[in-house]
């Protein structure tokens, strides 16, 4: 690719195999990267190889041979390591989880040809197929290891990519339903995409997941899948199906599956670029179109309740947001710093999205200092750790020279 500044960056993180793809300004769509040259070759294997005398670190295809024909120390379980945060030794050295996807997503970023890829880089977006604390934690790592601020990574699961690819083609793609079938051998799921009106916003949803067998014999396989997409699609109406995975085929789809798929003028897509792409134009969306902005996601990591305080700003009593909904938990921290009036607890209001409930949620502070009133300074720190799972410390800084900190810290997690 042509250098050029303000690069979006789409990485799918894959169990197995994984891909990068960058925004074509020119085309306006996302690009997919060749790992071969002159090849059709878009999967890399998610594994890497430490070999040589001086250490010399390779990723992928290029792991595998190095592994293979030098004798290297090959990791081929990177993602499970993110995922479950298990550091492995790798020759003489021992390698932190976060360690080995740093080398990993560098390797990945070095197909771009980018010569300063942090500096050019406007956003890098990485999609796996479920984000984990752990998960969370070693590619938020693994990316300020490389020189990325916060600000420049994005992250999301499958689910959240496929809503940004779905909704960011053409609205007719998207105007009724939006079906998704992903094929994993022999078993095959389905999930609904889905949209409603909620006052000024219109809620996207992604159904529960169904599953199915299907045969082996072609015939069979036809068979299965025919009756398992009357069960789904039942009488709905979709503007577009995508297909992922691996087992689908439209030679023994032909006879019956194919007429079904395509009926009532459904448009019908198969590939597996797909969550890759959807980072990147999630990454395009999130920091520069917001042609999405009157839609609301609502995915599994999604935070949908308000947390603030009410507490008296410039002498005025306020409703202060510590954080908002509609953003991902792993987004989602807050830091401020408060004098305590008159009281020995912190109170939190929770409110749900529409604002229709809310609930007061006491913060106990055992063994605060006596002191007099407006003396008691403290830090607050909130942070998400999982959906739903909200992580607060308070800390006891004084009140200057003639209250001097206690060094009290204070720890509850909270469950909104």
């Amino acid at each position: 690719m042509n250098e050029i500044r303000d690069i979006l960056i789409g990485v799918d993180f894959g169990r197995e195999v994984s891909q990068i793809c960058y925004y074509d300004r020119k085309r306006q769509e996302p690009a997919e990267v060749s790992m071969k040259v002159g090849a059709n070759l878009f999967e890399n294997s998610t594994c890497v190889c430490c070999w040589g005398k001086n250490q010399e670190w390779s990723i992928g295809l290029e792991a595998e041979y190095f592994a293979r024909e030098r004798e290297g120390f090959l990791v081929e379980n990177l993602f499970e390591l993110c995922e479950e945060d298990q550091g492995v030794q790798v020759g003489e050295q021992y390698m932190e989880a976060w360690e080995l996807a740093a080398g990993y997503i560098q390797g990945l970023i070095r197909f771009l040809g980018s010569m300063e890829p942090v500096k050019n880089t406007k956003c890098l977006a990485i999609t796996v197929q479920r984000l984990n604390g752990k998960m969370v934690k070693n590619l938020q790592k693994a990316c300020e290891s490389l020189g990325f601020q916060k600000e420049q990574v994005l992250l999301m699961d499958y689910s959240e990519s496929f809503y940004y690819y779905a909704y960011c083609q053409r609205p007719d793609f998207r105007s009724r339903n939006v079906g998704w079938f992903d094929f994993k051998g022999n078993e095959v799921s389905f999930r609904k995409l889905f949209a409603s009106m909620s006052g000024k916003v219109t809620l996207v949803k992604l159904g529960d997941s169904v599953r199915a067998a299907i045969g082996e014999d072609p015939k069979d396989r036809d068979f299965d899948f025919y009756q398992f997409l009357v069960n789904t699609l039942e009488n709905d109406l979709y503007s577009s199906i995508y297909i992922t995975g691996e087992g689908f085929d439209q030679e023994w789809a032909k006879p019956r599956s194919i007429p079904l798929l395509c009926r009532q003028q459904r448009k019908v897509f198969q590939g597996n670029n797909l969550f890759v792409k959807g980072a990147c134009y999630g990454a395009k969306e999130q920091l520069e179109d917001k042609k999405l902005k009157g839609f609301l996601y609502m995915g599994d990591a999604l935070v949908k309740m308000n947390v603030g305080m009410e507490m008296q700003v410039m002498g005025t009593p306020a409703y202060h947001i510590l954080i908002e909904a509609g953003r991902n938990w792993y987004d989602c921290q807050a830091d401020c710093e408060l004098i305590l009036d008159g009281r020995e607890d912190l109170t939190f209001l929770v409110m749900g999205m529409d604002e229709s409930s809310s609930k007061k949620v006491k913060m106990k502070l055992p063994g605060l200092p006596k002191r007099p009133n407006k003396t008691t300074r403290l830090h607050l720190h909130m942070e998400y750790t999982a959906p739903g799972i909200c992580e607060i410390v308070v800390e006891d800084l004084g009140f200057g020279e003639m209250y001097p900190s206690s060094q009290k810290i204070w720890r509850e997690t909270a469950h909104w």
